[in-house]
C-alpha cells in the first residue's frame, strides 16, 4: 500500500499496476511446519463449519447412506456429497449387525460443532427414527392427513405411537397399518421385527391412557392432573398381566407415550387401599381439627382429603351433611385455618412446635400457640413465667386476652 504523497502524478493514473518485490521471511523447518499445521487446521475448521451449516437445518430428518468404515465404538456412514455421519453402537438396535457396504437409514439427531469428535451424529433407536418410517411408508402422515402426536419405543423390541386425524372420515389405525399389514410390516422390518401399536390420540387424558393399554379392558380409572399420575383398575388378574405386559413393556410404553405414572391394580386391591385412605384422613381430622369421629367420617364421606380442602371450600360443600348448621360450619373451618397456617409457620420458619398442652389451654388458639413457640414459649409452663408485654408482638393478641392466657397459665402455681 503506497501513500498518495509516494506517488509520481506525472508517471501514474488511475487503474495502472504496479509491482514490487517483498524480500520473503526465511521460516526454520519448526516454523513452516506449525504454519503448516495452522492452515490444515482452520482450513479443517471452515470444512466443519460448512458441514454444520448445511445440516443443522436436517436434524430430525431420515438420511440414507453406506457404511464407510467401522471403529471401536460405532460405524462412519457414508452419506454422500463428501459428508459423513457417525453412528455409536448405543444408537444402534440391540441385535442389529453392520458390515462395510451395507446401506441403512438413521435419524440426523444432533450437529457437533465442536472441532473434536464426530460431526453428525445418527441413530437407529431415538423416537423421531420412527416417526419418520412412519412419514415414508404412510402417505396420509405425509400430507398431515393424519399427526404423529407423541411415540415412545424399547428398540428393537416394541413400540406406542399416538396418531391423530385431521379428516374424521379416514381411520388413523387402519391407515397405519395398511391392507393386510402391508405398511406397518414395512416398518417393522427396518427395525428388525419391532413390535409397533398404533394408538388413537385423545384429548382427554382417561380415555388415552385406557386406548394406549389396548388389548387390555379397563374396569375403571382415576386421574390426578395435577401429578399427573393415574390409577388403573382391573377386574381380574387376566386382565391386569395384559396391561402390564411382557416383563412391564406395555406399561412402561403407556406411562411414556401419555406423560402418567400408571398405578395398576385389581379391584380388590382398590377398595383396600381406598378403606386405608379414608381410615387414616379420619384420623387426621380427628385430631387437627378436634371434632368427633362421627363428623369425622362425615367429611371422608363428602370427599374431604386434606385439612386445607376443610378450610377455605365454600361453605355451601359441607351442606349434604346432615345437621351441620352454619355456625358448626364457621367453627369447623375456621379451626381449620388456624391448623393450615400454623403449618405453613413451621415449614417456612422451622418454628418449635408448641406442646399440645399448650395448644389445648383454654382460649388459646393453635396459631396464637405457633407464635408464641417462636419466642420460646413451648410448655404452660413456660407461658406462665411470661408478662403481658412479652407478648405484645403476637399478631392478633390483644393485651386483655393475653393476660387471661397467662393468669390461666398460672392456675397450676395455685392448685399445687
Amino acid at each position: 500500500q503506497l501513500a498518495i504523497t509516494d506517488l509520481d502524478q506525472d508517471e501514474w493514473s488511475i487503474g495502472d499496476i504496479k509491482e514490487e518485490q517483498i524480500e520473503s521471511i526465511e521460516f526454520g523447518r519448526i516454523a513452516a511446519t506449525q504454519a503448516k499445521q495452522v492452515i490444515i487446521q482452520k482450513i479443517r475448521e471452515a470444512e466443519r463449519n460448512l458441514v454444520a451449516d448445511a445440516f443443522e437445518p436436517r436434524v430430525g430428518e431420515m438420511m440414507y447412506g453406506e457404511v464407510k468404515k467401522q471403529t471401536r465404538d460405532g460405524f462412519i456412514i457414508d452419506l454422500g456429497d463428501n459428508a459423513e455421519g457417525y453412528l455409536s453402537r448405543d444408537q444402534m438396535l440391540p441385535r442389529e449387525q453392520l458390515r462395510a457396504k451395507s446401506r441403512i437409514n438413521a435419524i440426523l439427531y444432533h450437529v457437533n460443532r465442536e472441532n473434536r469428535g464426530a460431526q453428525l451424529l445418527l441413530s437407529r433407536t431415538h423416537p423421531e427414527m420412527l416417526s419418520a418410517l412412519m412419514q415414508k411408508e404412510v402417505p396420509e402422515i405425509a400430507e398431515q392427513i393424519i399427526e404423529i402426536r407423541n411415540v415412545a419405543r424399547l428398540p428393537g423390541t416394541r413400540a406406542k405411537i399416538a396418531v391423530k386425524t385431521n379428516d374424521h372420515r379416514i381411520d388413523p389405525v387402519g391407515a397405519c397399518i395398511g391392507m393386510r399389514g402391508t405398511r406397518i410390516q414395512a416398518v417393522q422390518q427396518e427395525l428388525d421385527g419391532e413390535r409397533i401399536d398404533v394408538v388413537v390420540w385423545s384429548d382427554d387424558p382417561a380415555q388415552f391412557i385406557i386406548s394406549s393399554l389396548e388389548p387390555a379392558d379397563v374396569s375403571s380409572i382415576i386421574l390426578d392432573e395435577d401429578t399427573q399420575t393415574a390409577d388403573i383398575i382391573f377386574s381380574t388378574n387376566d386382565q391386569l398381566a395384559r396391561a402390564i405386559g411382557s416383563q412391564g413393556q406395555n406399561v412402561r410404553l403407556a406411562s411414556e407415550l401419555t406423560g402418567y405414572k400408571l398405578n395398576m391394580m385389581l379391584e380388590e386391591e382398590y377398595k383396600q387401599r381406598q378403606a386405608n385412605e379414608s381410615k387414616a384422613f379420619i384420623e387426621l381430622f380427628y385430631e387437627r381439627l378436634e371434632v368427633d369421629k362421627d363428623l369425622a367420617q362425615a367429611l371422608v364421606d363428602i370427599g374431604f382429603t386434606s385439612i386445607e380442602e376443610v378450610a377455605y371450600v365454600p361453605v355451601e360443600t359441607f351442606y349434604d351433611i346432615e345437621g351441620l348448621d352454619d355456625e358448626a360450619i364457621d367453627m369447623i373451618q375456621e379451626r381449620a385455618k388456624e391448623v393450615v397456617i400454623a403449618d405453613e409457620l413451621v415449614k417456612q420458619q422451622n418454628m418449635k412446635e408448641p406442646s399440645q398442652e399448650l395448644q389445648d389451654l383454654e382460649g388459646m388458639t393453635v396459631s396464637w400457640a405457633y407464635k408464641m413457640a417462636q419466642k420460646d414459649i413451648i410448655t404452660v409452663d413456660d407461658l406462665a413465667e411470661q408478662a403481658v408485654f412479652d407478648l405484645e408482638d403476637i399478631e392478633d393478641l390483644d393485651t386483655e386476652t393475653a393476660g387471661k392466657l397467662i393468669m390461666k397459665a398460672r392456675e397450676s402455681w395455685f392448685n399445687e
